[in-house]
């Protein structure tokens, strides 16, 4: 093989993601004797067998002929792609496109699919679809969408009665091993590989553990990796899944070479290599990589060279393999003292690292492009659309002056009494767009509220990746988000369905009081407050401490533990309420920037408290009502009962500055000024006036990224 050969040709990927052109259904008699299907079989019968032979063609490269088996698919059902079977044979030709580097037209086809599923409600077609979207925006680098696909799937397949959230957990996995993250993925393989042993999937539940041995190995834990890949072995052999047991028997060598054990590591290899060859598989890459990789370690150069030569044949020019075989075959000249040849080896792995780097940019970039087409493409509709308006309007306005200027020549009186009607058209316009104007305002004020919110998706995530018990509440005592700790000390396995509840529904009556005293001790200081309480007729005691999430959101972070082992020094009050006591990571300990400057600092709590006094103002003028209503209807500060009283003390102390804690709730004093501007009717002086104090304390938030 002369140097250089083997290089990775130019591959135009566009070319081979252009849509095939339409051609007729092939005869479901020709499928048969194409594919060797038996004939006489039922529809079911015949599109298992068809989905099947696709499968098979995907693993050899061949998407010409897994193509086929699809349109074959759609002709054993009489040509009518409808219900169940279209977007199946779309979620399937997508699938196609994805193995073929296709993966902005393979998402397209996902989220036609998707619609379609969603249109017939099928859950577990949409948990399925939602699995395969996630894998290609993860492909795409949109690794946050893939994170939000892949948690629609499984939070799907946990509401079906018979779930299989192994797939979704499993590709969760392998994106936080994207992130280099490697306890998180070893945390989601394993839960993965708990949920396909439960569903009976032997071969998948193999899977994942080879995946957690090559994980191992490219940590360094050699030892570790290897003991994976050996118990994957074992499964995967018993399963008969002879494909994927080639890749481990290709791990496996290079564990042992990673080791020195080059005697080991030829066992490995050859073993694999005797099981392709009994198969009568073609030989993956990987385990010829490593056996070649053996061959020249123990002086076989010549040997090494020629495998790597024969693997380098069977590849695609763009299989992502390509790179490293070039890089070996490189060693191998080098060790047999042909340096040119070497050196022409090592520039086509750098060309064919660099073709897929390039081609992995295309993808990414296509993807990029696509998105911003179909945001210009929404932009201008939208904007044809307002202008289509704005000639029609401007059309009966010039109709209706020609029609006023003939009418004017009639009679002047007439004319008049046109004129006057035209005056009173212009004045119902002028309100309209100010209502309108209005109605704007309105919604933007809602939305901003919104988003000053509790994200309680961005909440449950953070509690899930917790082991000890932790709630979140909000200011009023309700159960916002709750791990599965929490769930299951408080005797609610379903962690979901605490969220909503008020917590002090849990408790006993003695429990309830000693949680309301911590609430209200917890607005007068910032000092984490401890209390415990027992659970109806429960017997043994639990520990709970409730300390601020340190982020101005007012979100309160309650922590659980049976009082029997919960640590740290506790001083009583003689409401029976105990401070300092368990350790409870808030969601958030990091400081505002702004905290660094005094001067800056005390302009923005002066500017919290002028906001809050031109809120409560507002509030009064516009609807006669006091500061406890607003706290009521608002439900952003919580209301509670003080000498036989109602009172709204954490609002009170937002309205003086000697009084307003050392740490803000400053989102709350926002969603109150929106709240207000949104559902009070407000004269414009005093709107003014009110936006005027929101935008300073804004000012604040921006310009030291608060927000």
């Amino acid at each position: 093989m002369a140097p250089g050969a083997g290089a990775a040709a130019p591959v135009d990927s566009s070319s081979r993601c252009l849509p095939a052109p339409a051609v007729p259904l092939p005869a479901p008699a020709e499928c048969q004797r194409r594919f060797g299907i038996e004939p006489g079989r039922g529809e079911a019968s015949m599109l298992e067998a068809l989905y099947a032979r696709s499968i098979e063609f995907q693993h050899r490269s061949d998407f010409v002929q897994a193509s086929a088996a699809l349109d074959c698919a759609q002709a054993s059902a009489g040509g009518q792609a409808g219900g169940a079977l279209e977007y199946e044979l779309l979620r399937r030709r997508g699938v196609i496109d994805y193995r073929n580097e296709c993966q902005v037209e393979a998402l397209a086809k996902f989220k036609q699919a998707l619609q379609l599923a969603q249109h017939r409600e099928d859950r577990p077609a949409q948990s399925k679809i939602w699995n395969n979207i996630g894998s290609t925006l993860r492909r795409l680098g949109d690794y946050r969408g893939a994170l939000q696909a892949l948690m629609s799937s499984l939070e799907l397949q946990r509401s079906l009665p018979e779930r299989d959230s192994g797939p979704a957990l499993n590709n969760i996995a392998d994106l936080y091993r994207d992130f280099g993250d490697t306890d998180a993925a070893v945390r989601h393989y394993d839960q993965a590989r708990a949920e396909f042993l439960r569903a009976g999937n032997a071969t998948e539940a193999a899977h994942v553990l080879a995946s957690q041995g090559v994980l191992a190995l490219d940590a360094g834990q050699i030892g570790r990796g290897q003991t994976l890949l050996e118990q994957a072995r074992g499964e995967l052999d018993k399963a008969g899944d002879r494909t994927y047991l080639l890749r481990v028997h290709a791990e496996l060598g290079r564990a042992a070479i990673a080791r020195g054990d080059l005697t080991q590591a030829k066992r490995w290899t050859d073993s694999g290599l005797a099981i392709a060859a009994q198969a009568g598989t073609a030989v993956p890459a990987p385990l010829q990589l490593q056996a070649a990789r053996g061959d020249r370690l123990r002086g076989q150069a010549r040997a090494a060279q020629v495998r790597v030569q024969a693997a380098l044949a069977a590849l695609a020019p763009q299989d992502s393999d390509r790179p490293a075989l070039l890089a070996e075959l490189a060693d191998d000249f080098e060790a047999q003292g042909e340096w040119p040849r070497a050196l022409a080896a090592l520039r086509d792995s750098e060309a064919a690292a660099r073709a897929l780097r390039e081609a992995r940019y295309d993808r990414e970039m296509k993807w990029l492009q696509l998105r911003f087409e179909t945001a210009e493409r929404d932009r201008t509709i939208a904007a044809l659309a307002t202008e289509n308006q704005v000639r029609a309007l401007s059309l009966k306005q010039r109709t209706l002056a020609l029609w006023l200027t003939v009418v004017s020549a009639l009679a002047a009186l007439l004319g008049l009494t046109v004129f006057f009607l035209r005056r009173q058209h212009r004045v119902r316009v002028a309100e309209a767009a100010r209502r309108a104007r209005l109605a704007e305002e309105v919604e933007y004020y809602r939305r901003a509220a919104a988003d000053l919110g509790v994200d309680r998706a961005r909440l449950q995530a953070a509690l899930d990746s917790r082991d000890d018990a932790v709630l979140i509440l909000d200011v009023a005592g309700h159960v916002l988000a709750a791990n599965r700790s929490a769930g299951e000390l408080l005797q609610h396995p379903g962690a979901s369905a605490l969220s909503g509840r008020a917590f002090g529904e849990l408790l006993d009556e003695s429990g309830a009081h000693r949680f309301a005293q911590a609430l209200e001790r917890l607005d007068e200081s910032s000092a984490s407050q401890r209390f415990d309480f027992r659970l109806g007729a429960r017997r043994d005691a639990l520990s709970a401490q409730l300390s601020e999430s340190g982020q101005g959101e007012g979100l309160i972070v309650l922590g659980l533990k049976p009082a029997a082992s919960a640590t740290g020094v506790a001083s009583a009050g003689a409401d029976g309420v105990e401070h300092e006591a368990l350790s409870v990571e808030p969601l958030s300990t990091e400081p505002p920037a702004l905290a660094d400057d005094d001067e800056l600092r005390q302009s923005f709590r002066r500017a919290l408290v002028e906001l809050m006094l031109a809120v409560v103002e507002a509030w009064e003028r516009s609807t006669g009502q006091g500061r406890l209503e607003l706290a009521e209807k608002s439900r952003i500060w919580r209301v509670t009962v003080d000498d036989g009283r109602l009172r709204a003390r954490a609002m009170e102390r937002y309205l003086s500055l000697s009084k307003l804690p050392r740490q803000p709730r400053w989102r709350d004093v926002l969603r109150s000024g929106y709240y207000v501007l949104a559902e009070c009717s407000l004269d414009e002086s005093v709107r003014g006036e009110l936006q005027r104090h929101v935008d300073a304390v804004l000012a604040y938030t921006r310009r030291h990224a608060l927000v």
